[in-house]
Formats: C-alpha cells, sequence, structure tokens
C-alpha cells in the first residue's frame, strides 16, 4: 500500500480519498476549506482507517507516493499545485501527481512538462459518474500521460475506479472528458424534450420511459434522472455552474481545432437561461427548465 496525499475534499473528492483509505492507503488530505476536511477527517478517525489532514499542499505531500487532485477548474488547480505552499514543488522526485480535476488540455499539458522538470510523474484523470460514482467507488477515469505514469497511478485509482482508460499522452485524458461533456449535454437535452413532450400531451412519463428505455433511447441520463425531471427535484448532482465550465472547455477545444458544435452551443445558452432562474447550483437535468412547464 501506498503513503499518498489527497487535495481537494469536496463532494467528489471526499469519498474518493475515503475509499483509498478504505483500500489500505495512508492518506493525508487537504481542502482549502477547513471545516470540509475535518469532516472528512472524523468519518477517517471514525472507521479506524488511516488518514489525517495537512493544513498546506507543502504539508501534505511531503515523503507522499502519490498525489492526488480533486479541485473546481484551472485556477485552483494552479492556485493548489504552484501557487504559494504548492503541491508540485514539495513533492519527491518520482512520485506520481494525479489530477482528477476537469481542466483545459493546455493545462494538463502545462502541468505534465512542468512534473519533468520536478523529476515527478504525472497523469490527468478527469473522472465521470458524479457524486454517486464517487460515493460507491464506481467511476469511470480518462487518463492521459506516459505508460510509466500510469503504471504508478492505476493501482490507487482502482480504489474508487469502475473503468481505467488510457486515452494518450498528457492533455488527452482532458480532451476525453469534454467530449464526455459534450454527449451528456445533447442527451439531457432530448430528455428533456421528451419528459415534457410526455406531459404536455398526457400520457403517462412511467409507461413512457418503460416503453423506450428498453430500446435505442435508453441512457444513463433516462435511468437516473427522468422521475426526478418530472418531479421538479434538482438538489443533487453535477452542478450546472460545473457543467458550463465543462462546456467552455469543449467549446474552446472545438474552435481551436477548427470545428463547429452547434447543438453543445445552444445547450449551453439553455443552461445560462437555466442559471439566471437561479438553478446555478441545481443538477444538470435542470436543463429541462428552460422548458416551460406544462399546466395541469
Amino acid at each position: 500500500m501506498s503513503k499518498v496525499a489527497f487535495l481537494g475534499l469536496g463532494v467528489m473528492g471526499a469519498p474518493m480519498a475515503f475509499h483509498l483509505a478504505n483500500a489500505g492507503h495512508s492518506v493525508i488530505g487537504y481542502n482549502r476549506t477547513s471545516a470540509k476536511a475535518s469532516d472528512w477527517e472524523k468519518r477517517i478517525s471514525g472507521d479506524g482507517l488511516d488518514g489525517s489532514i495537512a493544513s498546506t499542499p507543502t504539508e501534505a505531500v511531503a515523503d507522499c507516493d502519490v498525489v492526488l487532485a480533486c479541485l473546481g477548474n484551472d485556477d485552483d488547480v494552479r492556485s493548489v499545485l504552484l501557487g504559494e505552499n504548492g503541491a508540485m514543488a514539495a513533492m519527491k522526485r518520482g512520485a506520481t501527481l494525479v489530477d482528477h480535476t476537469t481542466v483545459s488540455p493546455a493545462l494538463a499539458k502545462e502541468l505534465a512538462e512542468m512534473a519533468r522538470e520536478y523529476g515527478l510523474l504525472c497523469v490527468d484523470a478527469p473522472v465521470s459518474g458524479g457524486q454517486a460514482g464517487a460515493e460507491n467507488g464506481k467511476l469511470a477515469i480518462m487518463c492521459g500521460g506516459t505508460d510509466e505514469a500510469m503504471a504508478a497511478a492505476t493501482p490507487v485509482m482502482e480504489a474508487y475506479a469502475a473503468r481505467i482508460v488510457h486515452i494518450g499522452d498528457a492533455g488527452a485524458g482532458q480532451t476525453c472528458k469534454a467530449i464526455n461533456q459534450v454527449c451528456i449535454a445533447g442527451v439531457l437535452a432530448g430528455l428533456s424534450e421528451g419528459v415534457r413532450m410526455a406531459q404536455a400531451t398526457g400520457v403517462d412519463p412511467n409507461r413512457v420511459v418503460e416503453a423506450i428505455s428498453g430500446g435505442a433511447a435508453q441512457s444513463w441520463q433516462m435511468e437516473n434522472r427522468w422521475q426526478t425531471m418530472v418531479a421538479g427535484e434538482f438538489d443533487f448532482g453535477f452542478a450546472i455552474d460545473w457543467m458550463r465550465k465543462d462546456l467552455a472547455i469543449a467549446l474552446g477545444e472545438a474552435r481551436a481545432s477548427g470545428i463547429s458544435l452547434p447543438v453543445t452551443a445552444l445547450v449551453d445558452q439553455f443552461y445560462a437561461q437555466v442559471q439566471s432562474q437561479g438553478g446555478a447550483r441545481q443538477d444538470t437535468s435542470a436543463l429541462i427548465r428552460h422548458l416551460p412547464e406544462v399546466s395541469e
């Protein structure tokens, strides 16, 4: 088992770090908001696992074999990894950095280059599966980096992963995550319109989903979100604020590659509308709110 640090103990990071400790790793956690770090430490100690918290990233990563991060955006990653008391400069030579944050492929490549200068291995490893996937230890992880870095990171990531795929070189994992979000956006747009159509035409949504979920219309979003979309319940899952951050990355990568993503751009506008309606922290399935509600 390894000595590992986990930077970022939020909705995703806290359960991921718990699974690491539960798998037998010695885990040092760090979070910029101390209350979340304390909550995580209480859970770890309550279960008799090997875990503690540090007050700075520098303190957290000292002598660790693997350092994992799950933060908010590019600026957060720069601050925690590269800023004052940043983690990378304090990591021991030969250690492995695994960044689970969804960031721009450009930043992922920059981190990989800096890692080489520091004598470190680096994997960009954004995840899919949401809060439920993190809590259940069933995340899908898409990775960019060298074969050597993947060999070092994979045994640790297996503590909370259902699937780990090495996409390619540095930045490839983040590019794959952008594609993932593009696909989700389109599926949610279609599901939103389908649910509203069922409500408007007066057919039973339960029967509709029973009929179509066994065929080509089936999706994870349909299976896990149609009931709450019908009920107007969105206080869980992956927030619209984060989805828009991810779609901005995807649209930027598309422009840089000389292609257009018209459906994604339209869905992003719909999400902006839902944000303006107070849905910024609601689950991405709140996309349905951009469509007028159906009168009883």
